[in-house]
């Protein structure tokens, strides 16, 4: 099939891709946390203060800009006094969100913040909405951002003289679900009432404050908490997760069939419509674009890998996974006047991730390849991002340091796609040259065998002065980096 893409009048675009919309997320569930991030300072796995090693040095190649904690669902059962001081005193407790497993607090406050210190990225902290209290929330303001007082004066007894930087504050999680069932009216009021206790603290800029939005297409929530609250927050919460069929029949993540592939994509496909809609209600209320819309969980839900703990949410990565996690990203990169930041779900160990792990071994996955090659985009000039649900071929294309940066998916299974772009400006050396693909749809990395899916060098383009051609493999994901002839910004 053949596909003609022409970007000459797009070229003066102002809208920038937000490098937060490649964001992560990491919550207390499963080994998300114990065994994929923290292994302890005493662990003969290699680890710099406790955090291991190797899983850092791979999530350092992603250049990952915020990383989301504590959750998620757990947020709302999260005590932070409970996770700071020493070890021997933390209080052990019931992971009552995921499992029943014991949470000995081992990783809490300060171990977070050296995670971002170790992965150079920025914080975004969700807090108790539910079971905390607003006392319980300016304290733990207080332990990371001020630099006097009883609070500060704690964190300093704790081994960390100085604040934290923080950035980004989530008033609730879920909270018309497992946050706390509430109403829309209920929510809005409270948040009004908890955010006017969030404080400016001493050199610190003002926080992000970021509230809980809709449960996919739940118009209502979006209507009436901007109506009620939009002039108090920062950003607004959008959660989708890609699903084969429904919640109580999700699918295995390795062993599946074309309709599987297809009802997956389709439901991926669905963000660009949620983004769309909940977007317009925002702006009746919004109309100067003050309040962002937050991605901050995404991803593909499918079934547990077989022999583990389903309440681990422990999923196996495979091409399709890939395949859609590029198209979220071109769709983000489309709406990007409206999505500030998205964090999938999640980062290690748990549903769509990035790296899996098991005790020392460690192992890649296919979404690993695919943010490796779109952190080319991050603070971008969009210049066209393009997807629909009935064209196989989804796009984001975007200029930085004056080049262009091309990356494209096909989503079919069965055929290989022809792509033609047309450019305001010639095209000068290429200096990156990528691209993941697979002849089955279920191919996957294991531990065992860790390069069944990797990055490899492409070749099967052509340029012709302002033009770019593309063959593209069925399901395949492709980046290209081309210098611009002329260009000032080298």
């Amino acid at each position: 099939m053949e596909h003609n893409i022409n970007v000459i009048n797009n070229e003066e675009s102002n809208v920038v891709i937000s490098k937060y919309i490649q964001g992560q997320f990491a919550e207390h569930l499963g080994t998300g946390i114990y065994g994929g991030v923290w292994v302890g300072k005493n662990s003969e796995i290699p680890n710099k203060n406790g955090i291991r090693s190797d899983v850092i040095q791979s999530l350092k190649k992603l250049n990952i800009p915020v990383l989301r904690w504590p959750g998620g669902f757990f947020a709302d059962n999260y005590h932070w006094q409970e996770g700071v001081g020493s070890y021997d005193k933390r209080r052990k407790i019931i992971n009552s969100s995921w499992g029943g497993t014991v949470e000995d607090n081992s990783f809490g406050t300060h171990e977070f913040f050296e995670l971002c210190k170790q992965l150079d990225c920025e914080a975004y902290i969700n807090i108790n909405f539910s079971s905390g209290t607003i006392q319980e929330m300016t304290d733990w303001l207080e332990y990371m951002l001020s630099s006097k007082g009883s609070m500060a004066e704690l964190r300093e007894k704790n081994g960390h003289p100085d604040p934290w930087k923080l950035k980004f504050l989530g008033i609730g999680n879920e909270s018309w679900g497992g946050g706390g069932n509430m109403r829309p009216e209920y929510y809005s009021d409270r948040y009004r009432l908890w955010q006017s206790f969030v404080r400016k603290y001493d050199n610190q800029p003002e926080l992000y404050k970021i509230g809980v939005g809709p449960n996919i297409d739940d118009f209502n929530w979006t209507d009436v908490v901007m109506k009620n609250a939009h002039q108090f927050m920062n950003g607004l919460s959008l959660h989708h997760y890609g699903l084969t069929d429904v919640w109580n029949n999700k699918g295995d993540s390795v062993d599946f069939d074309e309709k599987e592939w297809n009802s997956l994509l389709y439901s991926i496909k669905k963000m660009d419509y949620f983004i769309e809609e909940h977007s317009k209600r925002m702006e009746q209320y919004d109309q100067n674009h003050h309040v962002d819309m937050i991605v901050d969980e995404w991803g593909d839900w499918l079934g547990p890998e077989k022999g583990t703990n389903p309440a681990f949410l422990r999923q196996q990565n495979t091409m399709r996974d890939a395949v859609m996690a590029a198209t979220t990203l071109n769709i983000f990169a489309k709406h990007a006047d409206k999505v500030y930041m998205a964090n999938i779900a999640q980062m290690v160990n748990v549903l769509q991730a990035m790296i899996l792990t098991d005790g020392p071994k460690m192992v890649l996955t296919p979404t690993y390849y695919v943010f490796d090659m779109y952190q080319r985009h991050q603070g971008a000039t969009r210049i066209d991002a393009y997807s629909d649900n009935g064209d196989p071929v989804n796009y984001t294309i975007s200029k930085k340091d004056g080049n262009y940066i091309v990356s494209i998916c096909n989503t079919d299974y069965q055929q290989s796609q022809n792509v033609t772009i047309t450019f305001a400006n010639s095209l000068g050396n290429v200096n990156y040259n990528k691209d993941l693909h697979s002849r089955k749809m279920n191919a996957h990395n294991t531990f065992d065998d860790n390069k069944v899916l990797s990055l490899t060098n492409f070749e099967n383009y052509k340029v012709m002065d302002n033009k770019l051609s593309v063959n593209l493999d069925r399901m395949s994901i492709v980046t290209l980096s081309f210098e611009i002839k002329g260009s000032k910004n080298k």
